[in-house]
């Protein structure tokens, strides 16, 4: 469902007229694996950590916890400048990568830094029950991973039902081309296995929202695969997947898509009140 420019822009016009003011903080470089596991291993020190973006003078308030892109061999963390100052706090993950480790390793680190905000955010005066999962690229496929496929955060004793939603940005539904990299698959032939999102549809799931560049201007087949997770997702009857394809974007469609996520994060806690 491509949407015009001017309604994303009047939305993110809204959106900042309606931003609650408060002061904020940023904390850096937090581990989020067990103090005793992490110092046996040097890479888990370097890469399995955190920041948290929140504001310190409100209690209550949504977490998005935000994966980076970089195809799951580069990129860094960072907290979008579009998401600051929004009465949310930001989570920015690291996450180890190919080819120092290989699958599923990245996505057990995504779900144990999910798990980490699920049981500290409220010592920020977060509300663990308002927590969004949400990234670019490689970063909105291991959110996804995480939301649809529950044995991830199973291993933390999380329910993934209990994230407040998902909204993965331009990522893969079908197994990650650096996954059929590793088992030396082309990049043109697509999988669905245990690794892909599309694997996991459930009736039960999180609030779903797709976003993706336009399908034009995409990576290979990146809208396409977004848009059979949202046929299927409807097809086993869950109740609340949308997409959005960003008219006029390529495959970094993040600045007209944050608006989307604050949106999405308005509506459902709004549901919740």
């Amino acid at each position: 469902m491509k949407r015009s420019l001017l309604i994303i822009l009047l939305a993110a016009s809204c959106l900042i007229s309606q931003a609650q003011q408060s002061d904020y903080t940023t904390l850096e470089n937090i581990n989020y694996y067990p103090d005793s596991e992490s110092v046996a291993d040097e890479y888990i020190m370097e890469r399995c950590v955190l920041d948290i973006y929140y504001p310190v003078e409100k209690e209550g308030f949504p977490t998005v916890v935000w994966f980076h892109g970089g195809g799951l061999t580069g990129g860094n963390k960072y907290i979008p400048e579009e998401l600051k100052e929004k009465g949310v706090a930001v989570v920015a993950v690291n996450y180890r990568l190919y080819p120092k480790i290989k699958a599923p390793v990245y996505i057990e680190d995504a779900a144990a830094a999910v798990a980490w905000v699920f049981k500290n955010i409220e010592a920020y005066g977060g509300d663990p029950d308002l927590i969004f999962v949400s990234g670019h690229s490689a970063g909105g496929y291991l959110a996804s991973m995480v939301g649809l496929d529950k044995k991830w955060l199973n291993k933390h004793d999380i329910d993934a039902n209990r994230i407040a939603g998902l909204i993965p940005f331009s990522g893969h539904t079908i197994t990650h081309f650096t996954v059929r990299k590793e088992r030396g698959i082309e990049g043109t032939q697509p999988i669905v296995d245990d690794l892909a999102p599309l694997y996991h549809v459930r009736k039960d799931a999180p609030p779903l929202l797709l976003i993706t560049g336009d399908r034009e201007m995409e990576m290979m087949g990146r809208y396409e695969e977004n848009a059979y997770l949202w046929r299927m997702m409807k097809v086993v009857g869950h109740p609340d997947t949308r997409l959005y394809e960003m008219d006029g974007y390529g495959h970094n469609m993040l600045v007209p898509a944050y608006p989307l996520l604050i949106r999405e994060i308005q509506r459902i806690v709004k549901l919740e009140d």
